[in-house]
């Protein structure tokens, strides 16, 4: 059985203009799309809310649904030969999830917060892809753009430092804000350091290490649990970039 089918779920108030506040029509699938095209895929998809902790769907299951974070923050986990989970990344407003090629889900998608997701049969959306051209070119886009984070995270894990890999995590997290066009540097970050230790190939106390470091140093201020405030952009900018010249 799907695991939406058995979670408590809450059907939209289909009076609310989720269209209009939905993250996807600033940074995700829906951007480049005029009221009318909009209102077809509102008609064909399906709106919820999940509670914080709730499985969107498993690895291994059944692909014939695409989901996009209305709002809301979700992690992405594969398991390993060895029975262990590998976080593999995070997805955040107006993301798309569970978009693939294949007959079954790559990954698990488990929400960090309560979140509100649409939800799109995979025919309808092939259909929709082929009566809007702006719709196809978004979404070949949006999977360039996930090719080319995948690679940027390959660089982090395998070339940069352990502190280098910290600050290019924050980095992402202020390019993901400034893509929702978010300004400000404070931070909400609802992943544990157990899961930004697992996403970084670190341990999770060489991130606790690291995030104390660049406080102590005045780069960061964590003014309440699961926020982080960015005092210093530009030195964690350059460590990220291994242009600073003194990471100690």
């Amino acid at each position: 059985m799907n695991p939406l089918d058995t979670l408590r779920r809450q059907k939209l108030d289909t009076d609310t203009p989720v269209c209009e506040t939905c993250g996807s029509r600033v940074a995700g699938l829906c951007r480049p799309l005029d009221i009318a095209a909009l209102d077809e895929i509102s008609s064909e998809s399906d709106q919820m809310s999940m509670p914080a902790r709730a499985t969107v769907f498993r690895e291994g299951d059944p692909a014939g649904r695409v989901f996009t974070l209305i709002d809301g923050t979700a992690k992405l986990t594969r398991l390993l030969p060895d029975g262990k989970q590998q976080v593999v990344g995070f997805r955040y407003a107006g993301d798309i999830i569970g978009y693939t090629t294949k007959d079954t889900y790559p990954f698990d998608a488990e929400l960090l917060t309560d979140a509100r997701l649409c939800r799109l049969d995979r025919k309808n959306l092939a259909g929709l892809l082929g009566r809007y051209p702006a719709l196809e070119h978004r979404l070949l886009d949006l999977c360039v753009q996930e090719l080319a984070a995948t690679q940027e995270q390959l660089v982090t894990v395998g070339r940069r430092t352990a502190e280098a890999r910290v600050a290019a995590f924050l980095m992402s997290l202020v390019a993901a804000r400034r893509r929702r066009g978010a300004v400000g540097r404070l931070l909400e970050m609802p992943m544990t350091r157990a899961d930004i230790a697992d996403f970084l190939g670190l341990t999770l106390e060489t991130v606790s290490r690291t995030l104390t470091s660049f406080r102590r140093r005045g780069w960061i201020r964590e003014p309440a649990h699961q926020r982080v405030e960015l005092i210093n952009l530009n030195a964690i900018s350059s460590l990220a970039e291994g242009t600073a010249d003194d990471a100690a």
